[in-house]
C-alpha cells in the first residue's frame, strides 16, 4: 500500500510563506533582516528620543500659555467683580437718594426757599456722582421700560394688561436694578405688559 501523505515539492511557494510567517506572527511574508551597525542603532534611538522630548516640550509649552491665558482672564474677572459685595451694599444708598429726589414734585421744588433748593441741588449732584462712580468700575443700571422681560436681571411683580407694548415687555419700574459687567448685582423690580381682553 502506497504511502498517500504528500511530501511538498523544494520549490512549492505555499510552504516558503508559511515558513515566512512562522518566523513574523501575524505577517504574511517575512521583513527582510536588518543588519545595524551599533552606532547607526544608538543614532535612530537617539533621534527617536529627541522626537520625544521636542513633542513634550512643545506640549508643555501649549499648557503653558493656556495657564498664562487662564490666569489673564481670571484676574480680569476679579478684577472686574471684586467690588461686588461693596457696590450691593452701596445699593441702597442710591435707592434713598432717588427716594429723597422722588418724595419732592417740581411745584414743591420750584416754589421752596433758597436753602430747600441747594440741599435738593447737593442731593442730585450726590446722586449724580455715585451714579458716575458706579460706571467707572462697570457698573450699570439694567434698562427696563420697554427692553423685553429678561429673568436674569428682572423681577416681575405684576402684569399690566395693555395693548400699548407686546406682551412681555417691562413697562413699569418698581425699584431699579443694577448690573456689573455681565453679571447682575440686583434685579430690577418691574411690571410687564400682557396682552388687553
Amino acid at each position: 500500500m502506497a504511502d498517500e501523505t504528500k511530501t511538498p515539492e523544494p520549490n512549492d511557494p505555499t510552504d516558503a510563506a508559511a515558513d515566512q510567517s512562522a518566523e513574523y506572527p501575524g505577517s504574511e511574508y517575512a521583513a527582510p533582516a536588518i543588519d545595524l551597525d551599533p552606532r547607526d542603532l544608538e543614532i535612530v534611538m537617539l533621534k527617536d528620543e529627541v522626537a520625544q522630548l521636542k513633542d513634550r516640550v512643545l506640549r508643555t509649552a501649549a499648557d503653558m500659555d493656556n495657564l498664562r491665558k487662564r490666569s489673564e482672564r481670571e484676574k480680569a474677572e476679579a478684577t472686574l467683580y471684586a467690588a461686588t459685595n461693596f457696590a450691593r451694599d452701596l445699593l441702597s444708598v442710591a435707592d434713598n437718594m432717588q427716594r429723597a429726589l422722588a418724595a419732592i414734585s417740581p411745584e414743591a421744588k420750584d416754589a421752596a426757599d433758597d436753602v430747600t433748593k441747594n440741599l435738593l441741588a447737593g442731593v442730585e449732584m450726590t446722586e449724580k456722582e455715585l451714579l458716575n462712580v458706579f460706571q467707572r468700575y462697570n457698573i450699570r443700571k439694567v434698562e427696563t421700560i420697554g427692553a423685553k422681560f429678561d429673568p436674569n436681571f428682572h423681577q416681575a411683580l405684576f402684569e399690566v394688561p395693555t395693548n400699548e407694548y407686546p406682551p412681555g415687555t417691562v413697562v413699569q419700574e418698581m425699584q431699579s436694578g443694577f448690573a456689573i459687567g455681565e453679571r447682575c448685582l440686583r434685579p430690577a423690580m418691574v411690571g410687564v405688559a400682557k396682552a388687553e381682553g
